[in-house]
C-alpha cells in the first residue's frame, strides 16, 4: 500500500509540475460545484447527502477536490464519507484523463485508494466519470448523468451510479464482484440563472450479489428507495 500511494504521489508531482509549465501563460480560475446537497427520506433511515467538486487550475490542468458523503441521521453517523484529491488534463475535446488519491473513513480504519480515470462528455451531451481505484481492495466506478431541458430554468436530470469491488471486504459490507446500483431523477428549478437550483426527486438503490448478502446479514435491505428534497449550487 505504501509503495503504491509513492508510486502515486511521485507521479501526480511530475504531471502537476510537466502540466504547469506547459500552461503557466494562462490565467488560473477556481469554483465550487454541488451537485448534490440533499435529504433522503425514506421509513425510519432518512440521510443527508452530498455530493461535491471543488477545482482549481487552468484548461491544461486542474486540481479537483471530490467530496461525497451519507450521513443516516437515526444513527447520527456516516454510513459513507470520501474524499478524492484528483489532477484533471485534457486527452480529447470532451474528456479528461484523472489521476489522484482517494480516502474513505467508514466504521473502522480508514480506507486509502489510487484514483485512474476518465471524467468528460459523450456527444449526446452525457457526463460520464469511469474511475479503477487501486489499493489492497480494489474496485471500479462507472457514473452517467444527464441534463434534459424542459424550460429554460426547470431541468430534469437522471443519472446512474455502479460500484464494482474486486475483493470481498466484509468490513464495509463488499463482496467480491458484487455490484452496488445507485440510481435517481431529480427536477431542480433555477432560482438564480444556474447558481441556486432547488429541486426534488427519487433515489434509488440496490446492492447485488455477496455485497447483498452480505446486507442482508446485517439485517439490512439489498434494495432501498428514497425521496428527496435538496438543492444544486455553484459557486
Amino acid at each position: 500500500m505504501h509503495y503504491i500511494s509513492g508510486l502515486l504521489a511521485g507521479a501526480l508531482v511530475a504531471l502537476g509540475i510537466g502540466l504547469f509549465l506547459q500552461a503557466q501563460a494562462e490565467p488560473i480560475v477556481w469554483g465550487v460545484q454541488v451537485e448534490q446537497a440533499e435529504y433522503r427520506i425514506d421509513e425510519g433511515s432518512d440521510i443527508f447527502a452530498w455530493d461535491l467538486d471543488a477545482f482549481v487550475g487552468k484548461d491544461e490542468l486542474k486540481l479537483v477536490l471530490r467530496s461525497e458523503a451519507e450521513f443516516a441521521t437515526a444513527e447520527d453517523s456516516f454510513e459513507t464519507l470520501e474524499n478524492q484529491l484528483r489532477l484533471q488534463t485534457p486527452v480529447s475535446d470532451f474528456f479528461d484523463a484523472v489521476v489522484g488519491v482517494r480516502l474513505d473513513t467508514p466504521e473502522g480504519a480508514d480506507r486509502v485508494h489510487g484514483v485512474i480515470g476518465l471524467h468528460g462528455l459523450t456527444r449526446q451531451w452525457f457526463e460520464v466519470d469511469a474511475d479503477l481505484f487501486i489499493s489492497d481492495n480494489p474496485s471500479a466506478r462507472f457514473e452517467v448523468e444527464y441534463e434534459g431541458l424542459i424550460t429554460n430554468r426547470i431541468i430534469f436530470v437522471p443519472s446512474i451510479e455502479l460500484d464494482i469491488p474486486f475483493t470481498d471486504d466484509p468490513a464495509v459490507g463488499n463482496g467480491a464482484f458484487g455490484p452496488t446500483l445507485e440510481a435517481g431523477g431529480r427536477l431542480s428549478y433555477d432560482l438564480v440563472d444556474r447558481l441556486i437550483s432547488p429541486y426534488v426527486g427519487i433515489h434509488y438503490e440496490r446492492k447485488f450479489g455477496e455485497t447483498a448478502d452480505l446486507a442482508r446479514a446485517n439485517g439490512e435491505d439489498a434494495g432501498t428507495v428514497f425521496f428527496v428534497v435538496g438543492a444544486r449550487f455553484i459557486f
